[in-house]
């Protein structure tokens, strides 16, 4: 495999880290290598304009410079009042918190102990060399103004340190799922099979407590991948599976693509999950460009949902925990597919993950929002909202899931944020059937947000809520919060 970006492309791009505007919540698409960002549009660029707006006006009246103000509680507030103003009332808001720090601390304080479980992380080992991949971009040595050379930048905002700072010092986050991915290649996997364990082994030891949860990246069709497996249940060396129908992510000419409900290949392996007791299976799915059928000619379908339902039906005993929530449109701007949905009410393979229930009868069929949620959210909350309505009415509030693909996007907060204020709106909700999402910590978000993940994997919340609550995290939590020059609201990867 080359690099993901060509040279020309490369030209086009800067780094999200250095040239971003460091909002609380992103104001343009940002990609982490996977994929080529959009340019910034009208609308998120009046967001980001009111933004700096109102920390001026709040921050000054506080004492506070803009960057300062937009670290805050308040300057979090005042983020989604812009994005309020521009696309209309998605988002709950007391307009009172970006004026008032005492109020935005009071809601920060009273929802801090939020049940979290986030179960798409990812980082990457220490030896990872391919920058072209993802960020920091050695390229943009070259174009910065301050002064940095080529030897200064390395890859540590995506490593194991910056991980632990932004999953769990900076997000309201408690238990964390680590991902990985196969490539054709194998140097360019962010993390072996046994790194993962081997980090969700070392953040727990220096918890003391249940942190992290581990996948092990499963291989079908390539030389011994079933041999693997097998080891890896006699080790009892995971938690949980995960798998990319597609193969390789980021080649169309993978080798290696293949279904779900291929009986000669697959049902040997979840023969093996089912009597070890490994049942949790998450499928990368969804997320190719607009031009799928002439760039991915021979491979796209195997990432659409043709492949689940009756996979799901033939194996009741596992759980197919569809990542991404099988949206296609993930990586370009979502006005096209709001307007999709607004004139027939579907959305692109979403809309299929969601009538599986129904159709196959099945309620083993989760979705989760990792990168889905986090693009649109930013990008048009309106069809955020449209997702997460469709997947909740098709598949019950019961089998989604949170998941935001950190620390590719920095800090998980924003993405926590966004999710705590949003709601369908109320045309929506007529016209579609939708119910709404309710408080940031009623019934429906505290399901998506944790209890949903702590059923599958058989954790008790409140247990874990105490046990996270005082443990070696929680201790370097307390302390991380007395400097908050150390708190910054950075993105890892490519704008235009």
């Amino acid at each position: 495999m080359t690099q993901i970006f060509s040279d020309e492309e490369l030209k086009q791009f800067k780094s999200a880290q250095t040239d971003a505007f460091r909002s609380p919540v992103p104001t343009q698409i940002i990609s982490n290598g996977e994929f080529n960002p959009s340019p910034q549009t009208a609308q998120q660029a009046l967001v980001e304009a009111r933004i700096k707006q109102l920390a001026d006006e709040h921050g000054k009246k506080l004492g506070l410079n803009r960057r300062q103000f937009l670290t805050s509680a308040s300057g979090m507030a005042a983020a989604f009042l812009a994005m309020n103003e521009v696309f209309g009332p998605v988002f709950m808001l007391n307009n009172a918190e970006a004026a008032e720090p005492e109020r935005a601390i009071a809601r920060v304080n009273a929802l801090k102990d939020q049940f979290i479980f986030d179960d798409q992380t990812h980082f990457v080992h220490d030896e990872f060399r391919h920058e072209g991949l993802l960020n920091i971009p050695l390229f943009a040595a070259d174009h910065w103004e301050a002064g940095l050379s080529r030897e200064q930048l390395t890859l540590s905002d995506l490593k194991f340190q910056n991980f632990i700072r932004q999953i769990f010092l900076n997000s309201d986050t408690k238990i964390a799922l680590l991902s990985g991915a196969p490539f054709d290649d194998p140097s360019w996997w962010f993390l072996a099979n046994d790194q993962i364990r081997g980090a969700v082994d070392t953040i727990n030891k220096l918890a003391g407590t249940r942190r992290m949860y581990g996948h092990f990246v499963i291989t079908p069709k390539q030389e011994g991948w079933l041999e693997k497996v097998t080891e890896v249940i006699a080790n009892g060396h995971t938690d949980s599976w995960k798998a990319y129908t597609i193969g390789d992510p980021l080649t169309s000419t993978t080798k290696y693509p293949w279904r779900l409900d291929d009986e000669e290949l697959m049902y040997p392996f979840y023969e093996k999950a089912v009597r070890a007791g490994i049942t949790n299976l998450a499928i990368h799915k969804g997320l190719m460009p607009a031009d799928y059928e002439t760039s991915w000619p021979d491979v796209w379908k195997h990432a659409s949902a043709w492949d689940i339902g009756k996979a799901a039906k033939d194996w009741p005993q596992m759980n197919f925990i569809i990542y991404h929530a099988c949206l296609r449109p993930a990586f370009e701007l979502p006005d096209k597919a709001l307007a999709e949905f607004e004139a027939t009410g579907e959305i692109k393979w979403a809309s299929d993950l969601a009538r599986i229930p129904e159709k196959y009868g099945v309620n083993n069929v989760y979705a989760d929002l990792g990168t889905c949620f986090a693009n649109s959210a930013t990008a048009n909350p309106r069809f955020a909202a449209a997702l997460v309505g469709t997947l909740i009415k098709g598949l019950g509030v019961n089998r989604v899931v949170w998941g935001t693909d950190s620390v590719w996007y920095g800090s998980p907060q924003w993405q926590i944020e966004a999710f705590r204020r949003l709601e369908i709106p109320e045309d929506m909700q007529k016209k579609h059937g939708f119910s709404p999402l309710g408080s940031a910590d009623g019934e429906v978000k505290n399901k998506i947000f944790g209890l949903n993940s702590a059923k599958l994997y058989n954790l008790e919340p409140e247990m874990a809520l105490n046990a996270t609550g005082i443990d070696g995290i929680s201790k370097l939590k307390q302390a991380y919060a007395n400097e908050p020059e150390l708190r910054d609201n950075s993105r890892y990867g490519y704008i235009v």
